[in-house]
């Protein structure tokens, strides 16, 4: 007999039929009950045992019906079939099983001993209670959940069994159940007396009823399903703590995250230290010894303030071999303690202060995660328990290292963006200004702040000073975070300086500037692909002696002006194209400015924010503007104030405040120059006039040899017409000539024998700088005389 008719007998019918109607096995049973004996009927048609040949042959993969068969004495056998369809496999083809039940047994009894074996001996809890929920009967199952035996608790509630606040809302239900006559299933979680620990229960209720349909009793049957519970538990578990831990990339913030998502659902206390890494030169160690240097960075308990920790948050320790956090760290593995087994007594020995709070607390036990993350070793996260009475079991190891080791990718995140963001940040301060320069143009106060989250950017600001008391100012924005972006900045600073330097118009400066960041953004490529380098820039050159300014944008926002005692306005500017897109012109715009104005430069992380929209900021900056400050650095600080969330930039933010200064027209004299070199004398003498009336005597014979050598040159070598301009300050006079060619003159060594040549190497020596600008109609040369002692 094959196996699986092993429990086959004569009390059941059994016929096997093949997809062609033909008898493949017939039993005893068969046989019985029809008579036919297994050498007549097997290999034969089965249709011949059909008392009606036209009868439909089953179809689906079950079918039962009542059919009429002929038995071996001819009469005629109403029998009730079940059978099975079994599809062809492999080579074997499909056949039918056919059945029918010869033996059914005794009707069913009240007292029968088998039906009452079933209930109390049951694996699954069972309790029945009558009318007025008071226990009737459970069986043996349900004895050893409750911890009392049924002649004890019989005629109690449920409530009164249980005597807990989960037992009461249980009995609530079956009330329902009672008054409603329909099943309800609950799910609980507690621990019952005959239970150390708690479990998860799913107690299906259901209505016993008479006869009559009448409710007469309610029957709960209570299954444990705490395996799963916890399973589920732990993958809530470790989906929470995806979603909590790494919120932002601060590394503090980072492991008490860790901490709360540990308590109090797997411990009672959780402490993180990290390594401290100036020990090790700022990396994590490949290996580790003993003692450890571990700095205290996040810790909670299910008690406020966390009584327990012995160290604070910040402080360092030194960790000996025998401590849970050393020996976990240098095995490299997770550590479980138990202070009955004496596994801590080396340990709290050394330190009585922990061993007091051990006692005092009743901790028990403790599990000692390394957190590692990319092949390095970052720290220890230690789990004590106190409360719960249960140990650490080896599923918790495993979700307690489960949430370390993704806690540790979003701290060695966090680390390495601390770690990037210093170094930005330290490139950014090195390539700013770290003092602005005093000028006769303008008194300038600026502020510059990284990014709270996204970490240092390219923005920049910058004074330069040019020939002829005028001044440059700019602001610009690289795209993009972190030392790339600084880099980028450096270089583009380094570009406007050296742009400024040969006085190139605020138009001709930025189409210079954007075809450098095209040339970067095809160095930052690979493969033959263009890079992602691109700015925003805003030039402008102010001249204290017309009181003009000259200004021109690449995509950047534009200034606010603030004229003496007036309201802010936008300055309209033509916006220009962003750096790096190349090919594309530039605009300048001028604007006549009052003596006392303030302009505003400033990057877009200062007006673009996630709660308002950049009208909105525009306004409120001008508010903070409207209100006057003789102080720029009180402006600046106002405007901060007024303009960032409290949390900090989401982008970094350059500002530059600049209050207008105007040269008075007493401190400027303009000679025109004839074209006669004869007429330099009288040019001469009256240049030594006009330094005595200002009272710079000092400075005559300096000035005058300058003039003659620069007019002297503008007249030999230049086109007319020629002017002549001298203009002081406090600290220098400048000597300026201009014509209307636009050959820059150079320095060149003269020979020993030649008459000429030495001019301008004579003007180098005798002045602080000298230059030549290139102009609308010309050419202007221009040196600088210092009238300071030193």
């Amino acid at each position: 007999m094959s196996p699986e008719y092993l429990f086959d007998d004569a009390a059941t019918a059994r016929a096997v039929i093949d997809e062609s109607g033909t008898l493949l096995e017939w039993n005893a049973g068969a046989e019985r009950l029809l008579g036919w004996p297994v050498a007549e009927v097997v290999g034969r048609p089965g249709r011949n045992l059909l008392v009606d040949k036209d009868v439909l042959a089953p179809a689906g993969s079950r079918w039962d019906g009542t059919v009429a068969l002929r038995h071996r004495d001819g009469h005629e056998v109403s029998v009730w079939l079940l059978a099975h369809h079994r599809p062809s496999r492999n080579e074997n083809p499909g056949r039918w099983l056919l059945f029918t039940p010869l033996d059914r047994g005794t009707p069913h009894s009240p007292d029968d001993p088998l039906t009452s074996a079933a209930l109390t001996q049951s694996p699954c809890a069972v309790a029945v209670y009558d009318e007025r929920l008071r226990l009737r009967r459970v069986n043996d199952a349900m004895a050893d959940v409750i911890g009392l035996p049924e002649e004890r608790v019989r005629g109690l509630r449920l409530a009164e069994i249980g005597g807990k606040p989960q037992s009461e809302e249980l009995e609530a239900h079956m009330v329902q159940v009672l008054t409603t006559g329909r099943p309800l299933d609950v799910q609980t979680y507690m621990r019952t007396g005959g239970e150390d620990s708690a479990h998860a229960w799913l107690a299906r209720l259901a209505p016993l009823k008479d006869a009559e349909g009448r409710v007469r009793g309610v029957c709960l049957a209570a299954h444990d399903f705490t395996d799963n519970y916890l399973a589920r538990e732990r993958l809530q578990l470790v989906n929470e703590a995806s979603v909590r831990i790494g919120s932002t990339l601060d590394v503090t913030r980072t492991t008490q995250e860790l901490a709360d998502v540990l308590v109090p659902a797997l411990a009672d206390l959780v402490s993180v230290d990290l390594l401290d890494l100036q020990e090790h030169g700022g990396e994590p160690p490949l290996s580790l010894t003993a003692p450890i240097g571990l700095r205290r960075a996040a810790h909670l308990s299910v008690n406020p303030g966390t009584p327990e920790a012995v160290l604070q948050p910040g402080q360092l320790e030194q960790y000996p071999a025998g401590s849970p956090q050393a020996d976990s760290l240098v095995a490299g593995r997770t550590i479980v303690a138990s202070v009955s087994s004496g596994a801590l007594d080396q340990w709290l020995s050394w330190h009585k202060t922990r061993a007091d709070r051990v006692k005092e607390y009743g901790i028990h036990s403790t599990m000692s995660v390394p957190i590692r993350a990319r092949g390095q070793t970052l720290g220890v996260a230690v789990l004590t328990r106190f409360r719960r009475p249960d140990p650490f079991s080896a599923d918790d190891v495993l979700l307690a290292e489960e949430i370390t080791t993704r806690a540790a990718v979003c701290i060695d995140n966090a680390r390495r963006f601390s770690r990037e963001r210093e170094t930005a940040l330290a490139l950014q301060r090195s390539l700013l200004p770290r003092s602005l320069p005093r000028t006769a143009a303008v008194d300038a106060a600026s502020r510059y702040l990284p990014a709270a989250r996204a970490g240092v950017g390219g923005d920049w600001f910058d004074v330069i000073p040019l020939s002829g008391m005028r001044v440059a100012m700019v602001v610009g924005d690289v795209v993009g975070h972190g030392i790339q972006a600084s880099a980028t900045m450096g270089r583009l600073r380094t570009a406007v300086r050296t742009l400024a330097d040969i006085d190139l118009a605020p138009d001709e400066l930025l189409t210079h500037l954007d075809d450098l960041v095209v040339r970067l953004s095809a160095e930052a490529g690979n493969d033959g692909s263009p890079g992602e380098v691109g700015a925003t820039c805003l030039y402008a050159v102010y001249d204290p002696v017309s009181r003009r300014c000259t200004l021109a944008r690449a995509g950047h926002p534009p200034p606010v002006v603030v004229p003496p005692g007036g309201v802010p306005q936008q300055v309209d500017l033509p916006a220009g194209p962003p750096l790096g897109l190349g090919g594309l012109p530039f605009e300048s715009a001028e604007l006549d400015l009052r003596e006392g104005s303030v302009l505003t430069f400033y990057t877009d992380g200062l007006i673009e924010t996630r709660d308002r929209d950049v009208d909105a900021s525009h306004q409120m900056l001008c508010d903070a503007l409207e209100t006057y400050s003789d102080s720029l650095d009180e402006t600046c600080d106002r405007v901060l104030h007024a303009l960032l969330p409290s949390g900090g930039a989401l982008d970094d933010v350059a500002l530059l405040l600049a209050r207008t200064r105007g040269l008075p027209a007493s401190q400027v004299a303009t000679w025109h120059i004839p074209a006669d070199p004869a007429l330099v004398a009288p040019i001469r003498k009256q240049v030594v006039e006009q330094l005595d009336t200002w009272g710079l005597q000092d400075a005559g014979f300096t000035a005058e040899l300058v003039v003659s050598e620069l007019v002297t040159n503008a007249i030999r070598y230049g086109a007319h017409p020629i002017r002549l301009r001298l203009i002081h300050d406090e600290a220098t006079l400048i000597c300026e000539v201009s014509d209307t060619s636009h050959t820059a003159p150079h320095l060149r060594r003269a020979k020993t024998w030649d008459e000429g040549g030495r001019g301008l190497l004579l003007v180098a020596q005798l002045t602080q700088r000298w230059g030549s600008r290139h102009t609308a109609d010309g050419k202007t040369i221009w040196a600088e005389i210092g009238l300071l002692e030193e």
